[in-house]
């Protein structure tokens, strides 16, 4: 039987509020910070988060990330362990908008780093389109000259019937077809789903939810 690893609900996305955070809550570090800074979180699984990496983590955050964005930004940093390895998350929502880079080492700092630098390179390429969308929100500035993405270009539109059916059998059809994702009506609630494969081979499904 196939099993996934995952299950995420997507709900439509809007501006984020600064709130003020406890330096602890719920096992989940929030460093205390300046209110003109982004609001910074910093989860671990499996991994204990050590006061030495929550401050490198919120400085670099500060130097490298809060020069984009205003103070409705928020960003979340998870670390998680498995076979020696680190893996990093770093998440930033602002105004509708999310910028999000995963990756792996066997140092978390290098992990983090990593992530950072791609975050960064994300709003580089495609820094015209995210001053639009964010107007007043995006304080991102260059020296040097930066060149873009170019233009998004829809090649193709789809329309299929979208059968009852169930996760599973959503997976085998996603991999008869030799597909990243797959988007079916889920048999059991009737809502909308799209089953996908994980970086890491395993598989996670998205579901609607309430805004």
């Amino acid at each position: 039987m196939i099993q996934l690893t995952q299950v995420k609900r997507v709900s439509p996305l809007r501006p984020l509020q600064t709130v003020s955070l406890a330096n602890k809550v719920q096992g989940v570090y929030r460093p205390e910070r300046n209110e003109s800074y982004m609001t910074v979180n910093i989860t671990a699984k499996k991994i204990q988060v050590t006061q030495a990496f929550s401050d490198y983590a919120t400085k670099k955050i500060e130097a490298k990330l809060d020069r984009f964005f205003s103070g409705d930004a928020d960003c979340k940093v998870t670390l998680s362990e498995q076979k020696n390895m680190i893996t990093c998350e770093v998440t930033v929502r602002t105004a509708g908008l999310i910028f999000r880079s995963e990756q792996k080492a066997a140092d978390k700092n290098d992990a983090f780093d990593a992530c950072i630098d791609r975050i960064i390179r994300q709003i580089r390429k495609n820094k015209t389109r995210v001053e639009k969308q964010l107007h007043s929100s995006f304080k991102g500035s260059f020296d040097d000259v930066v060149e873009e993405q170019a233009d998004f270009e829809v090649v193709k539109h789809k329309k299929f019937n979208l059968r009852p059916m169930s996760e599973d059998e959503a997976i085998l059809q996603m991999n008869m077809l030799e597909h990243a994702f797959f988007m079916f009506r889920n048999a059991k609630t009737g809502e909308i789903n799209v089953v996908y494969r994980r970086d890491d081979g395993n598989y996670a499904v998205l579901e609607p939810s309430e805004a």
